[in-house]
């Protein structure tokens, strides 16, 4: 069942090498990319990037390679948690069939780009591809909550306690895997600086994916490297975008990383505080040179990734509790089996 002789390590740096090849194809493909006649921009729910008008064909060919897409990587990620369910240095089989069916299914969206140029963005709004991820990084900051802390390193109470963070932490690959195959499939693959560090970053969430039930996909730094990503990338959309949030999404990302984040990498108090030195400062330069009227935007997404966490949380705890409800009572069992704390089908927390 395993591929010890492929170190995870080594082919994470691999699989990155490689997501920078790809980002890099898809910028040179500006060069001979047929885009169509976009339609005037309305607002902030219109996505600019789809054909001016809707065809069925196009559009049923996109959804089912997602469908394929999705549905397979659920299956290898169930086959992996079924028939695997340990961690090791290497690669077990599964992984290697993971990266390879992720490879294929970049380039097919690739190929697909270039033929018929409409992506999932055709049918579904664009809030959908953005909440898909922001939930993403709640999740992390939740089900992370036990080892590093939610604020500055200290452990906060959350609605359902221990169990529903460990059910967070089970069974968190499965939303992962939706997230980045509809976030995948959601945008064609164009050339703008928005859609490039979009789209590497969403090869990079793929290989972390495809890694699981290695200890790559648990190395905390790379982990973090992850989390860190979704701030250039907003920044940058912020960047061409007419409102200029890029402080908003810049500083209010790196705001979490002070503030959570980088308390779960094992540094010294030294370089914590280097690091929110280096932080308030250039914050600071920043709104000494545009203006106080900035500052308002340095909470906005911290503390609605924050309230998130609580939210998300609460809802998990109670889809728990329902699901306890309807779970026929085995025979023989007493009260105490109705009220106990332990999460159903839970064993010890994985992270995989």
């Amino acid at each position: 069942m395993n591929g010890n002789g492929w170190r995870a390590e080594r082919v994470l740096a691999g699989g990155i090498a490689a997501g920078l090849v790809m980002t890099a194809l898809i910028g040179v493909s500006g060069w001979w990319l047929a885009r169509p006649d976009f339609l005037p921009d309305t607002g902030p729910s219109w996505y600019v990037w789809q054909l001016p008008e809707r065809s069925t064909l196009i559009m049923a060919g996109v959804w089912g390679l997602y469908a394929l897409h999705q549905v397979g990587f659920w299956a290898l990620i169930w086959y992996g948690r079924r028939r695997v369910g340990t961690y090791t240095k290497g690669l077990h089989r599964v992984n290697m069939w993971a990266l390879a069916f992720n490879g294929v299914f970049v380039l097919l969206h690739f190929a697909q780009t270039q033929l018929w140029y409409d992506a999932l963005a055709q049918d579904v709004s664009i809030w959908s591809s953005q909440f898909s991820v922001i939930i993403l990084l709640v999740w992390v900051l939740l089900m992370e909550s036990d080892r590093r802390g939610l604020f500055f390193g200290r452990t906060v109470p959350t609605p359902g306690g221990a169990g529903v963070r460990a059910w967070a932490r089970k069974y968190h690959g499965y939303y992962f895997a939706w997230a980045a195959v509809y976030t995948f499939w959601y945008h064609p693959m164009e050339t703008t600086s928005g859609h490039l560090v979009g789209f590497l970053y969403m090869f990079l969430i793929l290989l972390q994916g495809s890694l699981f039930l290695t200890r790559a996909h648990v190395n905390r730094w790379w982990t973090v490297t992850l989390e860190l990503a979704v701030l250039f990338h907003g920044a940058i959309v912020a960047l061409n975008s007419p409102k200029q949030l890029w402080f908003q999404f810049g500083w209010g990302f790196a705001t979490i990383f002070v503030i959570t984040q980088m308390h779960g990498l094992g540094l010294h108090r030294w370089a914590k505080w280097l690091i929110g030195s280096a932080y308030v400062v250039s914050a600071g330069v920043v709104v000494s040179l545009i203006g106080p009227h900035k500052l308002a935007e340095l909470p906005r997404v911290p503390a609605a990734e924050y309230a998130g966490v609580f939210v998300l949380a609460a809802l998990f705890a109670l889809g728990l509790r329902v699901a306890r409800r309807l779970r026929p009572t085995p025979v023989g069992a007493g009260p105490k089996a109705e009220v106990s704390g332990a999460v159903p089908g839970m064993g010890p927390a994985g992270r995989g």
